[in-house]
Parts: C-alpha cells; sequence; structure tokens
C-alpha cells in the first residue's frame, strides 16, 4: 500500500509506480490504466489523489487521455506517427473486408495488428523484471530450482579441459553448427520418427532464432503468413515487425481451423504456415492424425511451406503427431531448441530442412551470428549422449505431472474453467473477468500473469488467462487471485 512520508507525497508514489511499470513494459503501450475511482479505491487514497498522479504521468508523456474513455498507455508508434508510417506496410491484402471472425478483415482491423510488437515487448521485458520473490503465473519457464542441475556444469567442464578452451577462442567453429550435436539432434529426431540426417540440421540461438532464420529466408515483406490463434505473441510481433501479413487461423483442440485455412489459401496465397503441434502453447492442445494430414495435403495444393515449432517437445510423448513426420520433411521444417528443459540462458536451439533448403538458410544464418556457441553446443551433445538430459527431462515431466493436478485443483476451487483440457506446462483459464484489468490489480499483490490478449493478433478484452502450471500450485496466489476478481464482478 501507499504510505505518505516526508519525502514523497501519495501523489508522487502513485506516479512513480505506474511510471516503474510502463517504463518495464509490464504496462504495455495501449493498455487502459483503471478508472479515476477505482484507483482510488484499489489503492487507498483519495480520488484527487489519483487525479494528480495521472496528470503527472501526461506532463511526462507516458500516458494519454482519451475523451470519455480514460487514461491509456502511450504508444510510441503514435508518438512518432512519421516514423510508424514509414514502417507500415502498403495496405492489408486486397480481398480482406468483413467479419472479423473470419480470415476476411477489414482494413482498420488489419491495422490493428501493427500493436503485435508492443504487446510482445510486454510480455519479453515482464521476463526480465523481477515483479517480487513470488511465483509467478505468467511466467513462460520452470521455476530456476526445477532446473538446477549438476550434469550442466560438468559437461561444461568435460569439453573445456586441456586445450578444448583455446580452441573455441581461436576459431569460429562449424558454421552449421557443432558435428557431434548434429548428430546427437539426428539420433534424437529418429525417435520422434522425424528422420533427418546431421547435414539437414542447423543449429542456432535458441529456437526463436531459429524461426528468425526460416522467416528472413523464405519470406519477403508483404507475403502472408497463417499463425495459429490464440499463439505466441511473440511470433506475431517477429513477423509483423519484419513486414509480414499475419493471417491468424483459430486453433482447435485437434489442430489448425481448416476451413480457414483453406479461404486464406485461396484468397491470398499465404508463402508459410507456423504451427505448434505438440502441447500448443497457450492451450496445450495436440495435432491430431487427420488433422495433420489436411494440413500438409493443403500446403501441398497451394505451395507452401510448414515450420513446426516443437519447443515442448521434451515434455510430450514421443508417439505424439507431428507434422514433420508425416510429410518427411518435404514441405516442412522442424524447429525446437533447449532452453525450456535445460535452462532459459542455455541458448541453444536448432531446425532442420529439406535438403534442398539448408544451403539458403545456412547463409541467412551466416549473415546474421556467423556461428553458434562450440563450447554450449559441445556440452549438449555430451549430455545428450551420456543420457543425461533423457534422464533430466523424464523428472521433470514427473514433477510437472504432479504440480497440474494441484494447480488444476486450485484453480477449479477458486471459480476458474479451464477452456481447454489441461496438458503441457500451459493451462488456458477462464477467469470470468477481463484479465487486462485484473493483470493490473494482480501487479499490486506481486504477481505477474499473462492475460489471454496477449496470444491474439488483434488485443482484444478477454476473460482468458495463461497459467504456468509449474508456478500456480500454492493457494497463496489462487487466494489473492480470487479476492481481487470477486471485486471486479
Amino acid at each position: 500500500m501507499l504510505m505518505k512520508t516526508a519525502a514523497q507525497s501519495l501523489t508522487e508514489q502513485l506516479c512513480a509506480r505506474f511510471a516503474e511499470r510502463i517504463r518495464s513494459r509490464l504496462l504495455a503501450p495501449g493498455a487502459r490504466l483503471p478508472s479515476v475511482r477505482q484507483c482510488a479505491q484499489q489503492q487507498g487514497v483519495s480520488v484527487s489523489t489519483v487525479v494528480a498522479a495521472y496528470d503527472q504521468l501526461l506532463a511526462q508523456g507516458l500516458v494519454e487521455a482519451r475523451k470519455n474513455r480514460g487514461f491509456f498507455v502511450r504508444d510510441v508508434a503514435s508518438a512518432f506517427p512519421a516514423q510508424a508510417a514509414a514502417r507500415a506496410p502498403a495496405g492489408p491484402p486486397a480481398a480482406l473486408s468483413g467479419d472479423p471472425a473470419s480470415p476476411v478483415w477489414s482494413t482498420s482491423a488489419w491495422m490493428a495488428t501493427r500493436q503485435a510488437p508492443v504487446d510482445a515487448s510486454a510480455l519479453i521485458r515482464g521476463m526480465f523484471h523481477r515483479v517480487s520473490n513470488k511465483p509467478q503465473p505468467g511466467m513462460g519457464v520452470f521455476p530456476p530450482e526445477w532446473l538446477d542441475t549438476s550434469f550442466m556444469p560438468a559437461a561444461v567442464r568435460k569439453v573445456t579441459s586441456g586445450s578444448a578452451l583455446r580452441d573455441f577462442s581461436l576459431s569460429y567453429g562449424e558454421p552449421m553448427g557443432d558435428s557431434g550435436l548434429r548428430r546427437a539432434l539426428s539420433q534424437k529426431l529418429g525417435v520422434l520418427n522425424v528422420h533427418a540426417a546431421p547435414e539437414q540440421i542447423i543449429t542456432s540461438v535458441g529456437a526463436t532464432h531459429a524461426l528468425d532464420i526460416v522467416s528472413r529466408t523464405l519470406l519477403r515483406a508483404g507475403d502472408c503468413v497463417m499463425v495459429e490463434e490464440p499463439g505466441w505473441a511473440v511470433e506475431f510481433a517477429r513477423l509483423d515487425a519484419l513486414g509480414m501479413r499475419i493471417l491468424p487461423v483459430p486453433r482447435r483442440a485437434d489442430g489448425p481451423d481448416l476451413e480457414v485455412m483453406a479461404r486464406y489459401c485461396e484468397a491470398h496465397a499465404p508463402k508459410l504456415f507456423v504451427s505448434v503441434s505438440v502441447f500448443h502453447n497457450p492451450t496445450g492442445y495436440c495435432l491430431s492424425p487427420g488433422s495433420a494430414h489436411r494440413v500438409l495435403q493443403l500446403a501441398n495444393q497451394h505451395h507452401f511451406h510448414i515450420v513446426e515449432d516443437d519447443t515442448y517437445s521434451h515434455l510430450a510423448p514421443e508417439h505424439a503427431t507431428r507434422l514433420c513426420a508425416l510429410d518427411g520433411l518435404q514441405r516442412t521444417i522442424y524447429v525446437s531448441g533447449f532452453a525450456k528443459i535445460l535452462a532459459p540462458g542455455w541458448r541453444v536451439g536448432f531446425l532442420a530442412a529439406p535438403p534442398e533448403l539448408v544451403q539458403r538458410l545456412l547463409d541467412t544464418k551466416l549473415l546474421g551470428t556467423l556461428t553458434t556457441p562450440a563450447l554450449l553446443e559441445k556440452a549438449l551433445a555430451w549430455c545428450i549422449d551420456q543420457g543425461q538430459l533423457r534422464r533430466h527431462a523424464e523428472r521433470i515431466r514427473t514433477r510437472l505431472d504432479a504440480a497440474r493436478a494441484r494447480s488444476v485443483k486450485l484453480a477449479l476451487a477458486h471459480g476458474c474453467s479451464f477452456a481447454a483440457e489441461p496438458a503441457g506446462l500451459f493451462g488456458w483459464v477462464d477467469t470470468g473477468v477481463d484479465t487486462d484489468a485484473l493483470a493490473q490489480r494482480m501487479l499490486d499483490e506481486g504477481y505477474l500473469i499473462a492475460p489471454g490478449a496477449l496470444f491474439h493478433a488483434l488485443r482484444t478484452p478477454t476473460t482468458l488467462m495463461r497459467i504456468n502450471f509449474a508456478t500456480t500450485q500454492e493457494a497463496s496466489f489462487w487466494k489473492v487471485f480470487a479476492r481481487l476478481r470477486d471485486a471486479m464482478l
């Protein structure tokens, strides 16, 4: 709570609290601040104190007042219209018009997607901003104590013994990535029935970098790309920043909405489809074999490539349906990484591609990073070869299963429902209230949540939020959540 002191008035404290959240992007551009009366009630101060604090935020250029609507965090793009206009694409595809819920959008709806990078930036910056020492339900990684292992330091010591460290320092390493790691990855993919020779595998600085390599190789500004919705906010933002035209495909329990995909293919000739087949983020859905076959039929018929992001492969059963396994890496490209299962700081990812695309993809990697860190790649290869990664993943899966059961029980007991069957790392939870507004209240209590609007190409209010099962197994979080949620009803 705010407390009046000789050093700082209540107005100054409230202004500083909002200013810090805006600058750290915990409040994203475009986010609406609580109404004056709501804020006064939440913070236990007078209406005049809130008015004065909001006036200071206006004077600092951090918020803007919209007549009859309230106060909103200022969008950097709107603050510099010339730059925003230069960055914007020429316009939406000619056929985009009509119902926003369909694949045929209006021009205004299309331009609204230009805010996607802002939303993702808020989510990313929140990852690095420590709100409190409490477990954070909105985070996308396992708690540090889950990932604390002895075999990773041992692997690093192993590969840097003798003259090895000098060799790392005096050469760039292999352009495609460490050959030992690529051999290990080839064998690992074979277990998933994704058959890729080491020569088809290129390492990257995490899975996001691998996705970026594919996009920069296969796409040009103005190309249409199909992306699942709800989906990963960073992927919406990354494609948008490259000038792509995003076509959101509703994600169902068994896979993408095939009718929507077919209409997109006829109207806009998309060049790429980005999909998370297994333990989809944020719903936890897994692709069915029937849906997978139909997606591949569309890709062959309409000549687009598919990028399959298998970031959560270490948590999933080996027999789960994967497009790359069914397609044999013909029109598909497989992407994955190890940050989720090992440690966020170990930025080692990779892609496996059709042979005819490998050299083009490698050229893009070389232009961006030259090579990737050989030390970490060799250490990871050792972890895989020694069976350490497999055993670690088994322990994580067992622990996650128990955490998920506790978290689901608590969520249901506190009046939530699940919009998707709980599976994997994330739960897609219906709270019954606007989660954008709830997120601001939760910040006051030291909790960073992931409101559902972050996972849509058009940021619109929703009652859904994504939770991390590993960080929502404590009753204390759910008690705070229920108290604040009930106050909004």
